[in-house]
């Protein structure tokens, strides 16, 4: 009998674990921590484990209170999509009430960890969190241009690493903003192309031109450029105390043509099947160059 109660009790932490972390989607938050840390890194004159476990925290919860408030706000569109539809709250395993609950104590320890770093920490996650769901998640049935929007709240962790290393907002933290700013055109749009059908069902508009056309992919190809242009500069002596050595920078740069080929591919075939090709190479992208970048600075 004890035995019985103790795997029902296991059964239901488990659960309750499953759900925060759908709540919070938990593998992006990791992704924009992973993006915080690398920006950290390349900022700091030297490395500092508390500031470190405190940046990975409140960027969690920074990110996993931005989705738990989108995830109330949209609830009834998500139950009318099949890749939303079982999330928590649509399904009925999780109240709005509690939701709300997970949303708020994360902005609130989020805000406080940023803040112990540095308040101008504290502030770029604070407007991140507004941005994403104040401005960006409304747009999302109104009008394409949610993802230019969305696309700021996006770019910040890598800048913000920077930001809690020095405390300083400047050319260097900029340019990795601009990286990530960019990076996220292809990106997104690569996932809304394979999506699209899912997405109308709940109204969201998240291609340019409203289609899965030339149109789409023209644009996915020109912002793929402006990212490889923008990820090669810092080895101009332009950024400040950012920079990259000549290897470094040519590694980016073939990484970027790589992705710049699957733009193409989409270009040429239109499909889901190039969509979702050039969205893992996207993927594939950003994670490689942080971790280029990271590594050229320490080895330079």
């Amino acid at each position: 009998m004890k035995s019985a109660v103790g795997s029902v009790k296991n059964t239901s932490w488990s659960l309750i674990f499953t759900d925060f972390k759908e709540i919070t989607k938990a593998k992006l938050a990791v992704s924009v921590v992973f993006s915080s840390i690398a920006g950290y890194f390349l900022g700091a004159y030297q490395i500092d484990l508390i500031s470190l476990l405190l940046l990975a925290f409140g960027g969690y919860c920074m990110v996993g209170a931005s989705n738990a408030y989108n995830q109330v706000i949209e609830k009834d569109l998500d139950a009318l999509m099949n890749r939303t539809k079982n999330r928590p709250i649509p399904s009925g395993r999780m109240s709005v009430n509690t939701a709300m609950v997970v949303a708020i104590s994360l902005t609130i320890l989020g805000v406080i960890a940023l803040y112990l770093l540095s308040p101008k920490t504290a502030m770029f996650g604070a407007i991140s969190i507004f941005l994403y769901t104040s401005v960006y998640t409304p747009l999302k049935t109104k009008t394409p241009l949610s993802v230019f929007v969305g696309a700021f709240p996006g770019a910040i962790p890598f800048m913000l690493g920077w930001v809690a290393a020095t405390d300083d907002f400047g050319i260097e933290p900029g340019t990795l903003f601009m990286i990530q700013f960019f990076w996220q055109f292809p990106h997104f749009w690569a996932l809304g192309w394979m999506l699209d059908e899912d997405y109308k069902r709940g109204g969201f508009k998240m291609l340019p031109t409203g289609k899965k056309d030339a149109g789409t992919a023209l644009q996915i190809i020109l912002y793929t450029i402006w990212m490889i242009v923008i990820s090669i500069m810092p080895a101009f002596g332009f950024t400040g105390r950012l920079h990259l050595s000549i290897a470094a920078a040519v590694i980016v740069l073939l990484s970027g043509l790589v992705m710049l080929v699957f733009a193409f591919r989409l270009y040429e075939k239109r499909d889901n099947v190039s969509a979702r090709r050039l969205m893992l190479a996207s993927v594939t992208y950003i994670s490689l160059i942080q971790i280029i970048y990271v590594i050229d600075k320490f080895i330079s």
